[in-house]
């Protein structure tokens, strides 16, 4: 191999964790959505700066002289409620909670400007949030077939950065629109998920026509990005950078939105396909049997082919239970554990910032690192056997993640393990269709195997609010676990298609 093509192949791999860690804003969902739900008086005055709140120095320093010794109250209930065991102690103690926090939320109301307050105060539902996220995610999963079939013309690089430019004008629209439920479906869900499709499939497609010999690494390093991007985002609109805090949510997209477009276009330098009858040094590609049909992997499945087969609808069903699940985790990882915490005994802030972290350090991080493990395990175990042990891990732990939230320590575990599995889908999921219906069509291929990814978006996260607004948060894990247990069984029985007769040379 040249130098040249050694070159390329670590460029494609760059680029493609660049392009990826732009996509992954999606999955940084869920630190946006506080900032976007209704808050108490209270939770307010204990997040924002009193600049922000339109509050001089005088009037913080009162209104902190007389949040003092309620806030001291609150906490010394929310100690004993945390270590009580005794039901009856329970009961009174929340009494006294909920009448310290109506007295903290009346300072606040009193010290607050009311026009200020208000804003502040406004925001969505459960169920409105989770609708920005699974539109979104459809929008991902339907451009994303159509970019298949336009990059041959276009060609991937062109097609990168035009992804690069519809998801930063989405976000940067959404910041100078203001945050209403319809503006931020609008421009963050639909024409930022859509800026998200034109592009996922580049790196994809492109890194496996250079790394034909290991296409689960390849698949996992080519996505990897996406899943360490929302762990880069997280933190920074939150912990690292407070960019949320200190500048406003309509700031924060703006700012986002102009780095993707930078971000993107950097890394479609590197998005080309190599050149025709290339081939890594050591490896030949699969040779026809005895019979002369076709080995599996060895003919190239067109769209049309591949739809007329049993197995593209059973790994379709197997992508829908595993990727749902793991988007409604996602949607909920900050919802649920606040709330779960909050029972036991927590404080709303504790609880925000045990939350926060188990989305933004534990699940992120574990699905980067899942992508590789998942695609550079599979090329040696096989693509089945790895996809079964990881649906079948993967459903039992959501279903017990509703005992493990309310506990930091466990949390953080469960997010851990979740996040790992959930990263695996989009190394495995790609190498299988790969397997099964050969490389030369993949990025039209898997446009339509990830429209899967777009049904589980939909159900998953729709299914978590609904049910979190009912109040019934653990039910909706159960539900999900159970379909991903379902779907590890499922993929035992994905066999190759029937051989079919070569084409004519």
């Amino acid at each position: 191999m040249s130098n040249e093509k050694v070159i390329s192949r670590g460029g494609v791999v760059i680029g493609a964790i660049l392009i990826q860690l732009c996509l992954g804003a999606i999955y940084a969902w869920s630190v946006f959505t506080p900032a976007l739900k209704a808050k108490s008086p209270g939770s307010i005055a204990s997040v924002y700066a009193p600049s922000q709140l339109g509050l001089d120095d005088q009037s913080a320093a009162t209104m902190k002289a007389e949040l003092e010794a309620p806030t001291k109250a609150l906490k010394e209930i929310s100690a004993r409620l945390k270590g009580t065991t005794d039901d009856a102690e329970k009961k009174l103690l929340k009494t006294q909670k909920e009448t310290v926090s109506a007295s903290i939320d009346a300072i606040v109301v009193k010290h607050v400007p009311a026009k200020r307050l208000d804003k502040l105060q406004s925001g969505l539902t459960n169920a409105q949030t989770q609708a920005i996220f699974s539109a979104g995610l459809a929008a991902f999963a339907v451009v994303m077939v159509l970019a298949g079939r336009i990059m041959p013309k276009v060609g991937p690089k062109k097609l990168a950065i035009a992804g690069g430019v519809v998801l930063g004008a989405g976000y940067i629209l959404a910041g100078l629109a203001g945050q209403g439920f319809w503006s931020t479906l609008l421009l963050v869900g639909i024409v930022g998920g859509s800026g998200i499709g034109l592009a996922y499939v580049v790196p994809i497609a492109v890194g496996m026509k250079w790394f034909p010999d290991k296409k689960g690494m390849i698949s996992g390093l080519a996505v990897a990005g996406f899943g360490f991007g929302a762990l880069l985002w997280v933190k920074l609109a939150g912990t690292w950078g407070s960019l949320i805090a200190t500048m406003g949510l309509g700031t924060t997209f703006i700012i986002y939105g102009a780095i993707f477009f930078l971000l993107c276009t950097i890394g479609a330098m590197w998005m080309k396909n190599p050149p025709a009858g290339w081939k890594p040094a050591g490896w030949e590609p699969p040779v026809a049997d005895a019979s002369g049909k076709h080995v599996a992997g060895m003919v190239d499945y067109t769209t049309g082919q591949m739809l007329r087969t049993p197995q593209f609808y059973m790994i379709f069903l197997c992508f829908v239970f595993g990727a749902g699940a793991g988007l409604m985790s996602i949607g909920l990882m900050k919802a649920f554990p606040m709330k779960a915490m909050m029972s036991g005994g927590m404080e709303w802030k504790a609880a925000s910032e045990a939350s926060g972290l188990a989305m933004a350090v534990f699940f992120s991080l574990a699905n980067g690192i899942g992508r590789i493990a998942w695609g550079t395990l599979s090329d040696k175990l096989g693509r089945k056997l790895s996809i079964f042990v990881m649906l079948a891990t993967q459903g039992v732990l959501v279903i017990c993640f509703q005992w493990m939230a309310g506990t930091p320590g466990l949390l953080y575990l469960g997010a851990a393990l979740i996040g790992f599995n959930f990263g695996g889908n989009f190394a495995l999921f790609p190498s299988i269709t790969a397997d099964t219906f050969g490389t030369k069509y993949i990025g039209q291929n898997y446009g339509w195997v990830f429209l899967s990814y777009g049904v589980g978006g939909i159900l998953g996260p729709l299914l978590g609010g609904k049910l979190g607004d009912m109040g019934k948060f653990p039910l909706a894990f159960t539900i999900c676990g159970v379909a991903v247990l379902a779907a590890a069984l499922l993929v035992l029985f994905i066999r190759h298609p029937k051989p079919i007769a070569l084409p004519a040379s």
